[in-house]
């Protein structure tokens, strides 16, 4: 089936309920765009972030034009597709918006889109969310519910040109499994602001494989919250950033409940002047949270002079009765020595360099599980090191 879903545009309204958010941020979550001041780039959760660029997401003078994105959803037999109004009780279910711009988009949407995979049921093929920019300004909202037992893997395909903010839910059921893979393929020209929240229930497995390449800034929140014990999250992305691009992902783990597991593993490549990437990991491990076991991993290979990148990982612990907690962060220059070990061996230069920032990936590419996309992102990793070198 294949539903196509228009732009929304600026009314009132929120629903009050949703998980209350970490206070390490300026303001506590909330659905009402007025409990956000406007950011100035000297708060903590804004000062990697270009302001300037948002277009007014940030500040309230970007609103929705009627153009913005088109978004159709492809899904197989057994998978309920609907649009619905302001007022359905699962909008809002999976955790409130953390920051102004989240919160704009919440107030501004007209219309969700909300896929539904019954109880018990087992995805043969995966549900394909196409997000397709036509220009203009667009706030959205999505929510993908999968019922208790069932498996499924969804795809969110962004591209086109716009300036999109929007919010994604993952509603995943006691003992679900659910692989999400978002890939944001937009043209140079794009904005793109959006908060993923995974609401994980009981002994139910979430895992997210996030995949940046194009627009202007790129900026995106994956938060994790766990709804019962036995809850594990696995959180993936691979990011290329490129000449004047601003990719920055701010993940966020609430290990608010007994016996649930995370493991997160971000890699980037960077090349270009003024490229800028930021990956901010932070991890909460709550004093009710014992038996929690978790670790996050960011990686960033820099291929060129003129790049940037600042990698924060933060881990709080409020209970010494865990399994495990860690986390680790590297960032540096093309390897030499590899290079060198394969032109020695009778490879070409490029070559050479090709072979090794796609063993950079591999891994993550791995985790998505779908041939035909991890096909077209190596193509898409082979081509930016093409550019790079034409």
């Amino acid at each position: 089936m294949a539903e196509t879903i228009p732009a929304g545009s600026t009314t009132d309204g929120a629903i009050q309920v949703g998980q209350p958010t970490d206070a390490r941020v300026s303001a506590p979550a909330s659905y009402d765009v007025a409990d956000f001041p406007v950011p100035h780039g000297r708060e903590e959760e804004w000062r990697f972030t270009p302001l300037e660029r948002l277009r007014g997401l940030h500040d309230g003078t970007a609103v929705a034009d009627g153009g913005g994105v088109k978004v159709t959803v492809t899904a197989p037999d057994g998978v309920t597709v609907e649009t619905v109004g302001r007022d359905d009780a699962r909008l809002g279910k999976a955790g409130k918006p953390v920051d102004r711009v989240a919160a704009q988009a919440y107030s501004s949407f007209e219309k969700a889109s909300i896929v539904s995979i019954a109880k018990d049921a087992v995805l043969t093929e995966p549900v394909r969310i196409s997000v397709h920019g036509e220009g203009g300004v667009a706030f959205g909202h999505q929510v993908v519910e999968v019922g208790a037992f069932a498996e499924a893997v969804v795809v969110i395909d962004h591209t086109g040109d716009t300036t999109l903010a929007a919010n994604v839910e993952f509603l995943v059921g006691d003992g679900a499994k659910l692989t999400v893979v978002s890939i944001q393929d937009w043209d140079d020209t794009t904005v793109h602001m959006g908060q993923h929240t995974a609401l994980v229930g009981r002994d139910a497995t979430f895992k997210s494989v996030v995949v940046t390449f194009g627009g202007d800034l790129v900026r995106l929140h994956p938060r994790v919250i766990y709804d019962a014990p036995g809850g594990e999250a696995e959180l993936y992305g691979l990011y290329f950033t490129d000449n004047g691009q601003h990719q920055e992902h701010r993940l966020f783990i609430d290990h608010d409940t007994p016996h649930c597991r995370s493991n997160v593993a971000y890699k980037g490549a960077l090349q270009g002047k003024d490229a800028h990437a930021v990956w901010i990991g932070d991890v909460l491990i709550r004093a009710a949270a014992e038996g929690t076991d978790t670790y996050e991993l960011n990686r960033n290979l820099v291929l060129t002079d003129g790049a940037r990148v600042d990698s924060v990982p933060n881990l709080e612990i409020e209970t010494g009765e865990i399994v495990g907690a860690g986390h680790a962060s590297a960032t540096g220059r093309f390897d030499d020595e590899q290079l060198f070990y394969l032109m020695a061996r009778g490879i070409p230069a490029d070559e050479a360099r090709r072979l090794v920032v796609r063993g950079f990936f591999a891994e993550l590419v791995q985790q998505i599980g779908l041939p035909d996309l991890e096909e077209r992102l190596i193509a898409k990793i082979e081509a930016e090191l093409e550019a790079s070198v034409a």
